[in-house]
């Protein structure tokens, strides 16, 4: 059975919501255990697709994992073995690839096959993740599909240069540093919250990394790493989504559980769109009133605007007075939710020219059945149907279900009329292609 998430819009949304754990912090430090000789306990992680699937993985390869609550979990590495993770799981999710990093770390050789995760229509190549392995001593190796590096001289540290900040690139040498003897310096290294989050973890474990959420981070290489328990940061894109659906329906809600300076350029843009943004310690309150002023967005890698909560904004330009603007610098191709705001009455509202993306505001959007693309697509249809008129069908829901715990009984808590269906797969072939 498939499923597909049904809205019947225009309710306003109020009350309190609690944000889960950072997926994207979760999934490099649920691989890093393999590095790590000991117990390790992670709070705080969320219960998504793309974390159950993580531990698929490290229970497929020998580890020892434990639920011990809804978001918490005991995982033990010592019998992992290495090059023993399924392709069946690991093309399911892009951060398989931090696979390659830790297994280089704790075994001086790594296999993977080729990762999967969304599809943003451009390529996702790994050239930074190899070229930071070499420089480190690994050689790699494509064949049957599959990922092989080896180091059999053993990783040393290096000085490396990204040419873009890549997350990636920059989680994977992280990995592969901290048991390697003398000292990696990442320059243009990424600088987002979970690769802070990551470090904080390792160094818990009794690595030596300094300079995370810089653009320079320095790892010298230490000799073993321990157990320890850790709490896995807020994911502040979940806690993005809530603050624009709050905004697009008119709604008074109190996002908790969150870190306000990770989500700062998300705050100035609401503000800049005539909604009310007030911070706490650990929450945000956000008040709309409904009426919202254009604004236009620009995507970089954090500190900036985050690619990942660009799509949920589309559907507040559409309503928007005036006119605004997308310019994408992140992926090549991230418009594909368009085509499906199209059928929701923005038809003639939104042009797309190579990365920007044009909305002629003041569209009052309408119910349709639509499909998510990706997991942020997905989040943008989920917001449209919740201020559209009428009832919005969304299908594709596995892809957001890969990022966001419990999102349905959430909303469902705020007001927003919303529930989950089961329906035959046939049925949900028919309308993909209706779509």
């Amino acid at each position: 059975m498939a499923k597909k998430i049904v809205i019947h819009g225009g309710n306003r949304l109020y009350g309190d919501v609690m944000v889960s754990g950072m997926k994207n912090a979760a999934l490099p430090i649920l691989f890093a255990t393999i590095a790590v000789r000991g117990e390790v306990v992670l709070e705080n992680i969320p219960p998504v697709s793309d974390i159950t699937t993580s531990l698929e993985i490290l229970s497929e390869m020998g580890a020892e994992v434990r639920m011990l609550t809804r978001t918490s979990v005991r995982i033990d590495t010592t019998l992992l073995k290495q090059g023993s993770a399924p392709q069946s799981l690991t093309s399911r999710l892009r951060g398989s690839t931090y696979l390659l990093g830790a297994e280089l770390a704790r075994f001086g050789k790594a296999t993977a096959g080729w990762p999967g995760g969304c599809n943003f229509g451009g390529s996702r190549p790994l050239n930074l993740h190899f070229k930071g392995f070499e420089a480190l001593g690994a050689k790699d190796n494509m064949k049957d599909g599959c990922i092989f590096l080896d180091a059999p001289d053993g990783l040393h540290g290096n000085s490396v240069f990204f040419d873009v900040a890549s997350v990636g690139a920059t989680v994977n040498v992280m990995l592969a540093a901290v048991l390697a003897k003398g000292v990696t310096v990442i320059n243009n290294a990424a600088r987002e919250p979970h690769i802070v989050d990551l470090a904080n973890f390792l160094n818990t474990c009794g690595a030596n990394i300094m300079g995370a959420g810089t653009s320079v981070i320095k790892i010298r290489g230490v000799e073993e790493l321990h157990g320890c328990t850790y709490t896995i940061i807020p994911d502040m894109i979940e806690a993005g989504t809530y603050m624009v659906a709050a905004a697009a329906t008119g709604g008074r809600v109190l996002v908790r559980s969150v870190i306000p300076k990770h989500i700062e350029t998300v705050t100035a843009k609401l503000t800049e769109m005539g909604v009310t943004v007030t911070e706490e310690d650990d929450s945000v309150l956000v008040e709309s009133t409904g009426e919202l002023r254009s604004v236009n967005i620009r995507t970089l890698p954090y500190p900036g605007f985050p690619t990942d909560m660009h799509p949920q904004f589309a559907p507040l330009l559409c309503m928007a007075n005036g006119i605004s603007s997308v310019q994408e610098n992140v992926w090549e191709n991230r418009f594909r939710y368009i085509d499906e705001l199209y059928k929701m009455g923005a038809f003639d509202k939104i042009s797309l020219d190579g990365r920007t993306a044009t909305f002629i505001g003041g569209c009052r959007l309408s119910g349709a059945a639509v499909a998510a693309m990706d997991l942020r697509a997905g989040a943008a249809l989920v917001i449209a149907g919740l201020a559209a008129e009428g009832k919005t069908e969304i299908s594709g829901v596995e892809y957001i279900e890969r990022g966001y715990y419990d999102l349905v009984n959430k909303l469902r808590t705020l007001g927003a009329h919303i529930s989950v269906l089961e329906v035959p797969e046939e049925s949900e072939s028919l309308l993909s292609r209706a779509n």
